[in-house]
């Protein structure tokens, strides 16, 4: 009893403390956010348990961080039918866009009609390649199979998958159909890294994420000195008639050395600042975040 006692005061003092940690990093987001020529959502999941959020609940075009839920539902689709991910897909010549981003394409040209789930989902997340996500998404029956699945896997109703790239390449508006809340993406990651990632098949795809070769300048940035664990999935969007840029984001999960960890997912819409400019505002939240972390570890 003694013993239950002094666990219960520990955490009496602890909880408060943490709790004010968690305002002291909202205060600080939102204090940078504040005045941005941008449209910005930020959630962040701290050991599972604390949630911090600016602008959470507002959606926001996923862009290619849209790869990160269809990864998922390709591995649902895998194991429910009995396959691994040595399966083979076989596609056509037109299913290779040549008018889009696709380093696949680019090293194998249209020689290949056959690779493995395996492959294609390492071009998708570790590349970002365009034409391996579509043909991963027709794989499991398109935009309609895809949001099945979702909703199978308990995956919230607050990201949605509405167009290929396919279909953005058309119309480039249409990837405004592709859209999560920052608290929804930050939840997904958290759930993928605490329950997910430790199941097969879906272990691979932590190791994909965390050899993500695109937008290394945003929020990996303050991470790179420490030999933090992240992986993570990028967005980036198009220059609008006006001018300004649609989206570019980053989402994912990190664990510090010190066994910290957390699920961040950051969204910038409608920007006013170039591409360099926007990727730093991610960096800096990134920053914010690492740094309110480990200085509360420190206390």
């Amino acid at each position: 009893m003694k013993r239950l006692l002094l666990i219960l005061s520990y955490l009496s003092i602890m909880l408060p403390a943490f709790a004010n940690g968690s305002k002291s990093i909202e205060d600080a987001l939102q204090k940078y956010i504040s005045g941005k020529d941008a449209r910005i959502g930020v959630s962040v999941i701290i050991n599972g348990k604390d949630t911090v959020s600016v602008n959470g609940k507002w959606d926001f075009p996923m862009m290619s961080v849209v790869k990160f839920p269809l990864a998922l539902t390709v591995a649902h689709w895998v194991d429910t039918n009995g396959m691994s991910l040595n399966d083979t897909v076989k596609f056509s010549e037109n299913a290779l866009n040549e008018d889009t981003y696709s380093p696949m394409l680019k090293k194998y040209g249209k020689s290949r009609n056959t690779m493995t789930v395996r492959e294609l989902l390492e071009w998708s997340l570790v590349e970002s390649d365009n034409n391996a996500a579509d043909i991963l998404l027709h794989r499991v029956g398109g935009t309609s199979g895809v949001t099945s699945i979702m909703r199978q896997m308990g995956i919230s109703d607050e990201i949605v998958i509405g167009a290929s790239e396919e279909d953005m390449h058309r119309d480039p508006y249409l990837s405004y159909l592709n859209r999560a809340t920052p608290l929804a993406m930050a939840q997904l990651f958290d759930r993928f890294y605490r329950e997910l990632r430790n199941t097969s098949p879906y272990h691979e795809i932590s190791a994909m994420l965390e050899q993500c070769r695109t937008g290394l300048d945003r929020l990996a940035v303050p991470l790179l000195p420490t030999n933090a664990t992240i992986g993570h999935k990028t967005g980036t969007g198009f220059p609008t008639p006006g001018g300004r840029i649609s989206a570019i984001n980053d989402c994912g999960y990190v664990c510090l050395l010190d066994g910290t960890s957390y699920s961040i997912a950051v969204f910038v819409a409608d920007s006013g600042y170039d591409m360099t400019a926007t990727s730093d505002i991610i960096a800096e939240i990134s920053k914010i975040v690492w740094k309110s972390l480990t200085e509360h570890k420190k206390k």
